[in-house]
């Protein structure tokens, strides 16, 4: 009976072999479409009259497969794709504009035979871009699909707020990085634009930054926008790290390489992500770079030609890992008429509740050299465990200082419990300084466009908490997306407590330590967690004693920003229940206090 067995099983794939290798050979929805297979997982697809897309089939926990479009031989363009082998979590498409109608050839590497992805690659026309994600939110700035991570290149012109973002157009996990392009003429509605910058002969491209040359330095143009990028070259011993120029003479929606890439090399092997502005005083443009553990500081008169100026970072702030996107903006102190740089500095791992985190270091700048006025204290921007790689804005109208975060966090980015998708950002806010006690301080500002996609308004009546306090329903067909706005006045509680929840008993305890002069929030128990031994958290922001405490929450979806203050303290982390939370409690410990103000609004676009 053994060798039966093994007879009808080694017959079951056979026939198995034989119908793939049919699906194969004439791909049953499209004769256009048909495939060889080589030796050692080489594979070829023949494409006849090639349509606008290719649907590559993904399934995330497979290797990556190389994948080139062949054109007269030559390879044209390449990524690295994880060719669905066992199941499809989704497609992505190989772009072939420019090519409709050819014939080529697409060269697929390192795939066997036996993988699923040979039956389901399609041709097409039009990529479906409908929203498949319960956890996509609403007024936070998502790519279309694919993986994002870091912003870059921000930059304002003519009413038009230009992101551009690391972007990997072949799969929801991180790779082919490129630059992303999104625009807005209010920070929170965002239109999806042509991919900015691929991955040419000197590597993928990484972050960086774009600035508006009015004064023509560079030689392209009044006007034009400069893109300098880091270029980042594989090698067996890692990446090649330098940086690159490209221009746009059509206000960022296309670039130009600058033929004499790249314009600044190093032998350090982290050596990227600049940050590039306009010095006024001596008419020199500034570069900060991320080099290991430190920056470096560099200037031009065009942009092209760099000089070396000075380094800093040695025993400052924090150095659990490396420093990333920097930034270095000057800001004004709130109510003294006097102003400060802010030099902002990411880095991974090294945050305060583990992983990625940014922080940032107050002090003077020169044009060559930045000082920190307080060395011995570490500053962080953002109390949660979800805001990183914040850089802010070039050339922004009404001299504001407005600054932007990648929310989510290196340590389980890979895993979020999303497939189309994965990478989101945070509200926009505003950046100032603020004094207390004789330290300065930044302070992050919702910033004022959110209030116009307020619709919908709550307001409860004031209540006092003793004990406890429920309110079960918060908004009438709650879809996750809402800002709540409180204030709160301490009459002798020890914890000031208050908890958002729904009906699956998913919850996010909040409260104030009036003791101990903290503000914590708990999402251990938020929905789904178990995705991630990191991501239950407690994190916990310090805070000034006070009897009156003004706190907004912003939800949506699959995250929670808190904002003390107007911004005094930041705390952005992200959550993922399984129904929208749309009850709040409150509870007392040690006395009471009074909720006199509790209003919600509904925010949509």
């Amino acid at each position: 009976m053994k060798t039966y067995d093994q007879y009808i099983y080694k017959l079951k794939t056979a026939c198995m072999g034989f119908l793939l290798g049919i699906a194969s050979i004439v791909n049953a929805a499209d004769t256009s479409l048909t495939i060889r297979h080589l030796a050692n997982e080489q594979n070829i697809l023949s494409v006849k009259s090639a349509t606008r897309f290719v649907l590559l089939p993904v399934q995330d926990s497979a290797p990556e497969g190389k994948v080139y479009v062949v054109v007269d031989n030559q390879a044209v363009k390449g990524m690295n794709v994880r060719m669905a082998r066992e199941k499809v979590d989704y497609y992505v498409p190989l772009d072939l504009t420019g090519f409709e109608g050819k014939d080529l050839a697409i060269d697929v590497q390192n795939v066997p035979q036996s993988s699923l992805c040979w039956k389901e690659i399609k041709l097409s026309d039009t990529f479906d871009l409908t929203n498949r994600e319960s956890y996509r939110p609403v007024y936070h700035h998502t790519p279309p699909y694919g993986w994002m991570n870091d912003p870059n290149g921000m930059f304002y012109k003519d009413g038009v707020y230009h992101l551009y973002y690391q972007f990997n157009p072949y799969g929801s996990t991180w790779g082919n990085m490129h630059w992303g392009h999104s625009t807005s003429t209010d920070l929170v509605s965002w239109k999806h634009e042509d991919i900015a910058l691929s991955p040419d002969a000197w590597g993928s491209i990484f972050s960086g930054s774009c600035v508006v040359d009015h004064d023509n330095t560079a030689g392209f143009g009044a006007g034009a926008v400069i893109a300098i990028y880091t270029s980042a070259k594989p090698t067996p011993w890692g990446d090649c790290q330098t940086q690159s120029l490209a221009y746009s003479l059509d206000n960022g929606y296309t670039f130009t390489k600058y033929a004499h890439n790249p314009v600044l090399t190093s032998t350090e092997r982290d050596f990227r992500d600049p940050k590039v502005f306009w010095y006024a005083p001596d008419k020199h443009w500034v570069m900060l770079l991320a080099v290991g553990q430190e920056m470096e500081i560099h200037t031009s008169a065009d942009l092209k030609e760099w000089k070396k100026e000075s380094t800093f970072g040695a025993k400052q702030g924090a150095h659990g890992g490396v420093w990333e996107c920097p930034d270095l903006v000057e800001l004004p102190i709130e109510g003294t008429g006097r102003k400060r740089w802010v030099l902002i500095c990411n880095l991974n791992p090294g945050g305060p509740f583990g992983g990625s985190a940014a922080q940032y270091f107050v002090g003077s700048f020169d044009g060559k050299t930045f000082v920190n006025e307080s060395p011995a204290v570490t500053k962080w921007l953002d109390w949660g465990k979800d805001n990183y790689a914040t850089v802010t804005w070039s050339n922004a109208p009404q001299e504001r200082c407005i600054a932007l975060g990648w929310m989510s966090n290196w340590q389980y980015q890979a895993i979020l419990p999303t497939k189309q998708y994965r990478g989101e950002n945070t509200i926009a806010r505003d950046l100032t300084l603020y004094d207390q006690g004789g330290e300065l301080y930044l302070k992050s500002s919702p910033s004022p466009e959110i209030k116009k996609i307020r619709k919908e308004k709550v307001s409860m009546p004031s209540f006092n908490v003793s004990d406890t306090y429920e309110i079960a329903e918060l908004l009438k067909d709650n879809s996750g997306t809402y800002e709540l706005e409180m204030t709160i006045k301490n009459i002798s509680a020890g914890k000031v407590k208050f908890c958002l929840s729904n009906e699956k008993g998913n919850k996010v305890d909040m409260y104030y330590d009036m003791k101990r002069k903290l503000f914590v929030m708990d999402r251990s128990l938020s929905g789904k967690v178990d995705f991630s031994k990191e991501f239950p958290a407690v994190t916990v922001a310090p805070i000034a004693e006070t009897k009156e405490m003004q706190i907004r929450l912003f939800v949506d979806k699959s995250s929670i920003e808190a904002f003390g203050e107007e911004g005094k303290f930041v705390m952005t982390n992200l959550v993922f229940p399984d129904a929208p939370y749309n009850r709040i409690s409150f509870q007392s410990e040690d006395g009471s206090y009074k909720v006199s103000s509790l209003k919600l609004y509904k925010l949509t676009l």
